[in-house]
């Protein structure tokens, strides 16, 4: 995005706001990170503790997701670059 029309004071609150919403969608990441894991792998509550197999599962699922949500994010910025170099007029 190209905020070079905008006043600094302008630039500066977008610069917040885009701020404010990478950390909302960090905090929906990890809080959806969170609940998959433990609904797909906690399911003994007779301990404290997780189980050596609820701990495993729980490593696993968190993998499987970080590597799925970075892949996500390199398709999104693979395409991004297209469509900006497709937008570029020729020179």
């Amino acid at each position: 995005m190209d905020f070079s029309h905008m006043s600094s004071a302008e630039q500066a609150g977008m610069a917040r706001i885009i701020e404010q919403k990478q950390m909302k969608d960090f905090m929906q990441l990890y809080t959806n990170l969170v609940e998959r894991c433990f609904n797909n792998c906690c399911n003994d509550f007779t301990s404290r503790a997780l189980t050596t197999k609820e701990d495993k599962c729980i490593e696993h699922c968190t993998l499987k997701f970080l590597k799925h949500a970075e892949r996500v994010g390199a398709r999104f910025a693979e395409e991004n670059a297209k469509l900006m170099s497709s937008q570029q007029p020729p020179q």
